[in-house]
């Protein structure tokens, strides 16, 4: 019987439990796949700590690649055989064999592997639609990017130079502010010794930027809206440091017209043609060289407990395979 993660309570890592699942054959619209290869991503640990609600018990994870055993009535897009990977619910990506909705999986071109693929979905999507879609970068034009150095950052840290961007990326230690120099940031502010409001206008000569793009949350928040230009925008799309706290929107107006956004990938990739192309716009990058998945650190899938605690200590750079 295959095997999955799965937890029946909120909690800390701990309640991770390596059970039997029973998989059985695809309904209309689902494939059963066979997993090679998981990606490790923060909102898996928003989902285990409770906040963001689920239904218990659940499996985890929203991040695979893996080859198709199965396919049920109505599936036409994909057959036995290919190799598909997938960066959205239903959750359930922690586990050896799994059932999937057909029309959110895409296939994998040749010249991309199954680590690869697992390792740069989710991230790399995102960093896509951050840079064009959320807010449209233009060449010549400089970001702030928190957390540089993790599993996003390094990939649109990547993209974006390649785009002919300037960014300025917080880090939080040297190490850390080394390996996003070596990913295309021209500019790394060590948050741990650094006022990064300060840094950020003191680089762009009082300024600011445009657009920040910041997945701290609570403890940037408003930092991040003060390295701001006028109408600028605050892209928040994640909470590794905790939710924000509630403030009145006034705040956007006297910090200059400010503009605010939480996107999400789910919303953005909702219809398959767009999941689709920004599937094949991030392959693309990834073929052409210009934009390199880094997998700094590997786990056996039955150890993701030991991953979450790692990746909540920040013990982890770039992107992290778990493997079935």
């Amino acid at each position: 019987m295959p095997k999955a993660i799965r937890f029946h309570k909120t909690g800390g890592p701990e309640v991770l439990v390596w059970e039997d699942v029973q998989v059985g054959d695809p309904g209309p619209g689902q494939i059963r796949i066979k997993n090679h290869a998981v990606g490790l991503n923060f909102v898996d640990v928003y989902q285990r700590s409770g906040l963001y609600p689920m239904q218990l018990p659940s499996g985890t994870g929203s991040e695979g690649a893996g080859v198709v055993e199965a396919v049920g009535v109505g599936v036409t897009d994909l057959k036995v055989g290919d190799r598909v990977a997938y960066a959205s619910p239903p959750l359930g990506a922690y586990s050896e064999v799994r059932l999937y909705t057909a029309d959110r999986a895409v296939k994998i071109p040749d010249g991309i592997s199954f680590d690869t693929a697992a390792a740069m979905m989710l991230k790399g999507m995102t960093a896509q639609y951050l840079i064009k879609r959320t807010f449209k970068v233009q060449p010549g034009q400089t970001v702030l990017w928190h957390a540089a150095a993790g599993g996003v950052g390094l990939i649109a840290s990547q993209w974006l130079k390649a785009l002919g961007v300037t960014v300025i990326g917080t880090v939080g230690s040297d190490a850390k502010a080394a390996l996003a120099k070596a990913h295309g940031c021209e500019h790394t502010i060590v948050y741990t010794r650094e006022n990064f409001v300060e840094r950020v206008k003191e680089i762009t000569g009082g300024k600011g930027v445009p657009v920040v793009y910041d997945s701290v949350g609570k403890l940037t928040f408003m930092g991040s809206l003060d390295c701001l230009q006028p109408m600028g925008m605050l892209v928040s799309f994640g909470n590794a440091s905790g939710p924000v706290d509630a403030f009145a929107p006034g705040i956007l107006q006297q910090k200059g017209s400010l503009y605010l956004t939480r996107p999400t990938l789910a919303t953005y990739a909702a219809k398959r043609e767009d999941l689709v192309a920004c599937a094949n716009d991030l392959f693309d990058i990834v073929k052409s060289g210009k934009v390199k998945i880094e997998i700094a650190q590997r786990y056996a899938l039955k150890d993701a407990a030991q991953a979450h605690r790692d990746l909540e200590a920040r013990k982890t750079t770039g992107s992290t395979v778990l493997t079935p």
